[in-house]
């Protein structure tokens, strides 16, 4: 049978109260037991509260901020950012599967706030480009996820196994490239690009 949910707990479910009052608990290394000395609510009720099985009076909440030293806004107030992008795994595994060129899948959206770019780069074998013509950026941080990738750098070359690391800030023309004959996948990290003003 499902669970319903009250009105009252899906209009604070973002606001995290149970999690936010687990946090300031273990944060002041206090067990539940000490708070309830200190606030006079019982073991169980505060169990419930920071589980959300529980939603909190505001006297009942206002008697722990005390305890905790924070106002009620920080319970309630609003996040200035909150992002998150999510590329499921059946997207990932059902791209790039012949032997067509470089295939490179965004993993988070970009605006002009993002601080970011993340990219799962797919080299089939056989397959070279610049890494500028792939993330237009030469400064960031590559994850080799399978297969080995090579990395020219002027005429040095390096070759990345699965699970090596780069962290690449240069000038100079980069190259990579599948290093054998099996397909090779990245993460690639890099800052975004700034917004480019009219």
């Amino acid at each position: 049978m499902a669970k319903t949910v009250s009105y009252a707990q899906w209009a604070l479910e973002p606001y995290s109260i149970g999690l936010k009052l687990r946090s300031l608990r273990t944060q002041k290394r206090m067990t539940l037991s000490r708070l309830a000395a200190e606030t006079g609510l019982s073991t169980a009720l505060l169990s419930k509260l920071e589980t959300d099985r529980m939603i909190p009076t505001l006297p009942t909440l206002a008697t722990i901020c005390r305890v905790y030293g924070v106002g009620m806004s920080y319970f309630f107030n609003e996040p200035g950012r909150h992002k998150l992008s999510i590329t499921r795994r059946t997207h990932l595994e059902t791209v790039g599967r012949g032997q067509e060129a470089i295939h490179i899948v965004p993993l988070n959206a970009v605006d002009e706030k993002s601080g970011m770019l993340a990219r799962l780069i797919e080299f089939p074998s056989g397959s070279t480009a610049s890494i500028a013509e792939c993330l237009h950026e030469v400064s960031g941080i590559v994850y080799v996820l399978e297969g080995k990738l090579l990395l020219d750098a002027g005429g040095m070359q390096e070759v990345l196994e699965t699970g090596d690391c780069a962290c690449i800030d240069s000038e100079m023309s980069l190259a990579w490239s599948a290093a054998d004959k099996h397909r090779c996948r990245i993460l690639a990290v890099v800052p975004a690009q700034p917004a480019v003003e009219a």
